[in-house]
This record gives C-alpha cells, sequence and structure tokens, in this order.
C-alpha cells in the first residue's frame, strides 16, 4: 500500500480503542468535537504528501511504491539533507506546534533498523531482525505511530528507573502460546487518540535485577486491555478565526494502562534482555531523533518570531525595548537554524552504514530550547499586553453595528483594517496564553528531558577534543 491520503488516514482511526478524554470514553474520534480538529489537521498532513510528491515522497527500495521520506533510512550526507526538507515541509504545517506528527515515529524506527546490529546485542538478533520487518510495515502501511518511553512517577525518590518488584511500571508478567503479557502503566503518549499503534521502546537504563521491565514491541491501538487517559482537552471548537491554533493542532497525551495485554511474538523486540534494553539508545537514536525534533523548534520560533513582528507593527510599537525583546526571538531562531545546519554538515557514519547529523550542536540545542519556549511565550505576551484581550471574535464581527464600531475605534496603526489587527492579536493569544499555548509550554520544557538534565549530560555526547588542544597547549608546554 502507497503513501496513504487523509481521507484513508481517517478510516483507520474509525476502528474501536479504548480513549478518555475529560472523563467521557470516546467512540469516535474523527468526530468528536474534542478531537475532530487535530484529526482532520492530521489527515491534512497526509495530504501533504501528495500535493508535494518532489519533497515528502520517495519510492520504496523493494516495492517501488510510494513512501513518505521520513522513513528513509539515510545512507549519505546527502539523504540527510534530503530528509531534512521533508521534515521542515511536514513541520512547516503547523507551525511546530504539534511534536509528534508521524514523522516523529517515521524517523525513531527507521534509525532503529539501520541499526540491526545495535538491537541485536547480546543474543537478541530475532527480535533486531522482527524489528527491521516492523519498519518495512510501517512505511508501506504508511502507519501513525504513537509512543510511550517513560515509566509512571510515583516516588522521586525511587530514580527514574524501575527496581525489580515495582508494581507500577510496565513489565512481563507472563508467556502465552502466540507471544507475552504485559502489565503496568507508562506515560506519556502524544498523538495517541489519532495513532493506527503504538510503540514501547527503551527510555532511562535499568538496573540490574529489572528484566521483567526491559520490553520493547509495537502493537494495534484496539488491542484488548490498552487504556489511553488523554489529558484535559485543550481543543477550542468554533470556527478558525477565533482559535486559528487551538481549533486543530491539539495532538493531545494520554497515560497508558496496560491491563494484561498481550504482545505478539513477532512484534517483540526485546524480551526482558537487560543487556540489548540499555545498549539500544545510547549512540545513534540521539542525533537520528533530533533532526526531526530541532527542525521542528526552527520552524516554531520561525512563526514566533515573525508572530511578534505583526504584533508590533499592528500597533507601531518600534521603541528600543520592543526592537530588543524581538531581536531575542530572532537570535533563538536563528541559532537553531545555524546548529541544524552545522549538525548535518558534520553527519557522521554508524556501524551497518546508517548516517545521522553530528550530535553535538543539536544536543547543545536539547538542553536551551527549554529555557527558550518560554521566554518566546513571555516576549509575545509583553508585546501583546492588554491587545490580546481587545480582539473580538468572527461572531461579533459579523453584527453589521458591532462591525461599524469595531471598524472605527479598533483599528490597527498607520491604517491597519480593525479584522487584520484582531486576527493578529487572537493569533499570539492562541499560540502563547490559551489552553493549547500553556500545555507547549510546559510541553517544550520538559520535551526530551528538562534543560538541568541535558547540561547535566552534555558530557556523555560531547566531544571535548577541541577544548582540550586549546587547553593542553599550556598544560603540556615546556617551563624552560
Amino acid at each position: 500500500m502507497p503513501a496513504r491520503t487523509g481521507e484513508q488516514f481517517l478510516k483507520g482511526l474509525r476502528g474501536p480503542r479504548d480513549i478518555w478524554v475529560d472523563g467521557e470514553r470516546i467512540t469516535d474520534v474523527v468526530d468528536h468535537p474534542k478531537l475532530s480538529g487535530a484529526a482532520h489537521a492530521l489527515a491534512e498532513v497526509f495530504d501533504l504528501q501528495h500535493r508535494h510528491p518532489d519533497i515528502l515522497l520517495m519510492p520504496d527500495g523493494e516495492t517501488g511504491e510510494p513512501v513518505a521520506v521520513s522513513h528513509m533510512i539515510p545512507r549519505s550526507r546527502e539523504d540527510l539533507a534530503r530528509r531534512g526538507r521533508a521534515l521542515r515541509k511536514v513541520a512547516e504545517y503547523s507551525v511546530g506546534l504539534m511534536g509528534r506528527t508521524p514523522d516523529y515515529m517515521n524517523v525513531t524506527y527507521a534509525g532503529f533498523a539501520g541499526r540491526p546490529d545495535e538491537w541485536g546485542w547480546n543474543g537478541n538478533e530475532a527480535g533486531a531482525a522482527r524489528l527491521v520487518e516492523y519498519q518495512k510495515f510501517l512505511r508501506r502501511n504508511d502507519i501513525s505511530l504513537t509512543h510511550t518511553i517513560v515509566q509512571p512517577t510515583v516516588d522521586k525518590a525511587t530514580g527514574d528507573a524501575p527496581q525489580a518488584g515495582n508494581p507500577y511500571a510496565l513489565r512481563k508478567v507472563g508467556d502465552t502460546e502466540h507471544g507475552i503479557v504485559v502489565r503496568g502503566a507508562r506515560v506519556l503518549a502524544t498523538l495517541a487518540p489519532f495513532a493506527d499503534e503504538i510503540a514501547v521502546y527503551p527510555a532511562s537504563p535499568l538496573p540490574a535485577g529489572a528484566d521483567a521491565y526491559a520490553l520493547s514491541f509495537c502493537i494495534p491501538m484496539g488491542t484488548p486491555g490498552l487504556k489511553f487517559l488523554c489529558r484535559d482537552s485543550a481543543a477550542a471548537p468554533g470556527n478558525r478565526f477565533d482559535h486559528p491554533l487551538s481549533s486543530r493542532f491539539d495532538e493531545q497525551d494520554a497515560f497508558v494502562i496496560f491491563d494484561d495485554v498481550e504482545v505478539p511474538r513477532d512484534r517483540l523486540f526485546i524480551d526482558c534482555n537487560l543487556a540489548a534494553y540499555n545498549k539500544v539508545m545510547t549512540t545513534s537514536w540521539p542525533p537520528n531523533i533530533q533532526q526531526q525534533t530541532m527542525i521542528r523548534a526552527s520552524v516554531k520560533l520561525d512563526f514566533a518570531w515573525g508572530l511578534a513582528l505583526r504584533m508590533a507593527a499592528a500597533i507601531n510599537a518600534a521603541d528600543p525595548e520592543t526592537n530588543r525583546m524581538i531581536g531575542e526571538i530572532w537570535s533563538y531562531s536563528e541559532f537553531t537554524r545555524s546548529a541544524v545546519i552545522a549538525a548535518e554538515a558534520e553527519a557522521v557514519e554508524w556501524p551497518g552504514g546508517l548516517w545521522t547529523p553530528s550530535v553535538g550542536p543539536l544536543h547543545a540545542l536539547r538542553a536551551t530550547l527549554p529555557l527558550w519556549f518560554p521566554r518566546v511565550n513571555e516576549i509575545l505576551r509583553l508585546i501583546g499586553s492588554h491587545n490580546v484581550f481587545a480582539a473580538p471574535t468572527a461572531a461579533q464581527l459579523a453584527d453589521k453595528d458591532l462591525r461599524r464600531l469595531i471598524d472605527q475605534y479598533l483599528p490597527g496603526a498607520k491604517g491597519m483594517p480593525a479584522e487584520e489587527r484582531i486576527r493578529i492579536f487572537r493569533l499570539a493569544w492562541d499560540f502563547a496564553g490559551s489552553a493549547l499555548g500553556s500545555r507547549n509550554e510546559q510541553y517544550e520544557r520538559f520535551y526530551l528531558a528538562s534543560s538541568p538534565r541535558n547540561l547535566a549530560r552534555h558530557l556523555v555526547f560531547t566531544d571535548r577534543s577541541r577544548a582540550d588542544r586549546l587547553v593542553d597547549r599550556f598544560l603540556k608546554e615546556p617551563l624552560s
């Protein structure tokens, strides 16, 4: 089956699944008002690949059918550049607000399949072979995949990874004729209502004795025993004038319960192999997946910078402090764009022929963006001031008597029509201050872990040779 259309994607979502939103079990994620906006937005993402096939599609290496470029296993620096262009095109659709469009997991599993040597560690060759086959299924059926990799936080004092005997975390509890049975919970399945399948794979390394928790697999969303408890909806009903972003880009996040779920053997990639579990995320995964995450961040910062410029123009705010704040957003945008370019230019080849960007520039961004994005929201709210609240709705503008008064008393500076001014400030509030804006700020603060945690781990990803060479000149020079 070649790359799907939006209509085919929506048809695939209509199967049974146990999704709960705001205390209600949702029987139809396509048409329910709290989910339909994002469902149809994602359908547009699938249609996007058919409107721009030169950027977003490529022939499958074995079948020749068109598949998404995000499924590519990069084999050269040129492949990475091509994939980067495709990732940017998808990110631009939601201006970076949807962090888990399907290309995120497409890139993830392409990277996994490109390292069967790593997944086959410690006698796990059969699991690695099943993963490679699954990646073929993923790309040839254009599957929308969500994932859940974080263990539930019950007691921070016990650490991020479960110890043996932990009753809350996802673990294997038995074998069946056709696979295994798992029980427990995980977070945070972003995109869950709009996925065809869910993936479980390693996150934090597990301690000795926690073999039962060392699992990786993918199963359909409708698998019996799977339950998804979504956070409060941030989706705003109504027209795109009033809610230009939150009416369509609430991708949702879910707490996942595995209530004695059977995982078929052919979908099981790691089965209590602790050494393999602790190995597979340590080398090529970060730079592979961070190409997608940082391109998305770059697009979002470009949008924020452009939005700040429009807000300032709407009220003719040309004072030095406003310009300084807009310049601050611009600098974040340029640093991010430059880091992505540097990472792609310094790309590296891994055993087996997988190419990824260089990890250094991307990990520096990973540690810094959780600080930048909240600051961007703060700047937009400072520039917006009270004006974000003086933005009438579409219904108010449609009233003939009100429209005359709104046009008279609420124009923008330098002849800007009132409707244009209103649209700018409604867009700004939806980005930085609405329920969706608040969710996205929290999301960015902890996206791929918090800033302090990533800064503390910098030496894991850092080539210190440049710095060491400069210091060694003085420490090793003769003293006479």
